[in-house]
């Protein structure tokens, strides 16, 4: 297949070592191919460009039955293929890419996950994007939950 973007690989997007390990078909659709490339170059690669710094990609495409296998949310953006986490690498912080985004990109969801743990960031392929940022945290019972910053 190759490439979602400039510095994107399909089989970086797509690999799921849940995936392998459970036999789960974890390809996008056409559809979903194109939110990719949707996300991919109007976010990651201009976060990429301005820091000219690697990012790791966490999780980007998940289908259905994967995002089932991992406890994923059954309203997931990763499941439409608009939405990717990643890390900073080679001195880039997560914090960096999150008030980048936050303060020069259009997104969907902007999320600090666990005190910068990992950054989530989606788009919606359609348009109507919320430019909604929280912060993801366990509450007391562990559960995973979410408020506006």
């Amino acid at each position: 297949m190759g490439f979602i973007s400039k510095n994107i690989t399909y089989k970086e997007a797509t690999h799921s070592e849940t995936a392998i390990d459970k036999g789960v078909d974890n390809n996008p659709n056409v559809v979903q191919i194109e939110s990719m490339r949707n996300v991919a170059e109007k976010i990651f690669q201009p976060v990429r460009e301005h820091f000219n710094k690697p990012m790791r990609i966490n999780s980007f495409f998940r289908s259905k039955e994967l995002n089932k296998a991992i406890g994923g949310s059954g309203s997931s953006q990763h499941c439409k293929g608009e939405a990717i986490d990643v890390k900073g690498l080679s001195g880039l912080t997560n914090k960096e890419i999150f008030d980048y985004i936050r303060e020069n990109l259009e997104f969907d969801q902007l999320i600090n996950e666990y005190d910068y743990k990992w950054i989530h960031f989606s788009l919606k392929l359609e348009g109507g994007n919320r430019s909604q940022v929280l912060e993801a945290y366990k509450n007391e019972s562990g559960k995973t939950k979410y408020k506006s910053i």
